[in-house]
């Protein structure tokens, strides 16, 4: 590389507004040196990372420990021929963010999502007086709280927000539940996607045969090769009567068991897709 020459940041293509958590995901797979794409809807982040020749990768939720699988996400991946090629696990920590200097006692209303607020609620109740308003992002609201420069206002939102709206935190971790996470899956492109040396993970989509005992017999040819389901989804097959498929993240050793794992699967298993290999991520 020449003295002239600049290596680019990557873009990842985020659902929300800067701030959320969905840029804090894509910090802790690129790095800080990463640029944000944000767009309204996870569809506009598959279509960003399909057809923006300058976004890197998308960034989509896929499950929350709390709240489960988000199902229409797994249908956008279907479709969307994007390769996962990583993942993250994120702790969801939310915080009462306030203008500088701005305490507990001068606060008559918090802003945030919906979810965001049912999180918080037991931690709210507190504050009867707090009038809630639902807003359509975390982020969003602490922008918001920023830039009216209110003393009565407040934001629920994560540390990244609070950093990026020069907001001071008034209570650290006002969530009621306090091991709360959120899967984040990396996509690109199929021609950008690289298998990592180190990959031990892999989602794959199969069908079953719809006779007695068939997935039963799938999964006990999994077992046999020593293979984890981390997770499995079933996912009705459209324009059929009531048959499904099902999506799968499965763990293995090293490549060359997950090829001969996979060359055997082909053989019990019908319609198999494969969403991505990829080095898994810390669930912590």
């Amino acid at each position: 590389m020449t003295p002239t020459q600049k290596i680019s940041s990557p873009i990842a293509a985020i659902q929300g507004y800067e701030g959320c958590f969905h840029q804090q995901a894509a910090i802790d797979f690129f790095g800080d040196s990463v640029q944000v794409l944000p767009c309204d809807t996870f569809r506009q982040v598959i279509d960003a990372a399909n057809h923006n020749a300058s976004v890197t990768a998308g960034i989509m939720a896929i499950e929350n420990s709390i709240a489960g699988s988000i199902l229409a996400n797994y249908t956008l991946l279907q479709k969307s021929k994007l390769k996962i090629t990583g993942e993250v696990y994120l702790t969801i920590n939310q915080q009462l963010l306030v203008n500088p200097g701005v305490t507990l006692a001068d606060i008559r209303e918090v802003h945030s999502h919906p979810m965001a607020i049912l999180q918080c609620m037991d931690y709210l109740e507190k504050f009867p007086h707090w009038k809630l308003v639902e807003t359509e992002d975390t982020a969003l609201s602490a922008r918001h709280i920023h830039q009216r420069r209110s003393r009565h206002q407040a934001a629920i939102a994560g540390t990244l927000a609070a950093r990026m709206y020069h907001l001071d935190i008034a209570a650290k971790n006002v969530h009621t539940i306090q091991h709360n996470f959120t899967r984040f899956l990396i996509l690109q492109k199929e021609a950008n996607a690289k298998v990592a040396g180190d990959a031990n993970k892999a989602s794959i989509r199969f069908q079953t045969d719809h006779t007695q005992g068939s997935l039963a017999r799938v999964l006990n040819f999994v077992a046999e090769h020593n293979i984890n389901i981390s997770k499995i989804q079933s996912m009705p097959i459209p324009g059929t009567k009531f048959r499904y498929a099902f999506h799968a993240d499965i763990e293995f050793a090293d490549a060359a068991h997950y090829q001969n794992f996979i060359q055997g699967f082909k053989k019990v298993a019908d319609g198999i897709e494969e969403y991505g290999i990829y080095k898994g991520g810390q669930n912590k």
